[in-house]
């Protein structure tokens, strides 16, 4: 088994075992993960190589307009899409096996935590993992201390505050506040 028929699994929605062949690819690709973010978050870094780095994280070309503060830490890092213009704040966390995508124009907050595993509830099936994806629309705001769980789709131009915990969709053009999140008011030009 390699990356391709993980990435493949985890994108169909599919459980991965424990102690299966696709689990064990899955911590191969952590320790590259642990790896290139030891060196992200070592030390300074020019603009141009955070960049850099992400770009191996992700296995993808990094837009020149994404600008992250470091530190940055993904567990996998191969499933991350960055859209353009995109500014992510320090202390930031991505559990992105399942799949983060991050649209053009987006904000991110401090210490943000974006999940995308869930473990089986059945104790002796707790080594499975049940990956759904995070997707974040254009022009999104995440205020500081958000955490946002596996499956959730954050509509265009929407807000989350600081220290709200997403559970469900959020709609487009709206505000969400509080654990779990919920729509307080819409957002308007």
């Amino acid at each position: 088994m390699e990356l391709d028929d993980l990435l493949e699994a985890m994108n169909a929605g599919q459980t991965i075992t424990g102690d299966s062949p696709l689990h064990e690819v899955m911590h191969r690709t952590s320790q590259e993960a642990l790896r290139i973010t030891g060196e992200l978050n070592g030390g300074y870094q020019e603009p141009a190589r955070v960049r850099q780095l992400l770009a191996q994280l992700t296995g993808k070309p990094v837009a020149e307009s994404v600008t992250v503060f470091p530190p940055l830490y993904s567990d996998f890092g191969k499933n991350i899409t960055l859209g353009e213009r995109i500014f992510i704040n320090s202390g930031c966390k991505f559990q992105d096996q399942g799949g983060v995508v991050i649209g053009d124009d987006c904000l991110i907050g401090h210490n943000t935590v974006i999940a995308t595993l869930n473990h089986d509830l059945a104790p002796s099936r707790r080594a499975d993992m049940h990956p759904a994806p995070v997707v974040i629309g254009r022009n999104v705001w995440l205020g500081s201390n958000v955490t946002v769980l596996p499956g959730v789709t954050i509509g265009d131009n929407a807000v989350v505050a600081a220290a709200s915990v997403v559970t469900k969709d959020v709609p487009e053009n709206t505000v969400v506040v509080g654990s779990p999140a919920r729509v307080v008011r819409s957002v308007t030009d």
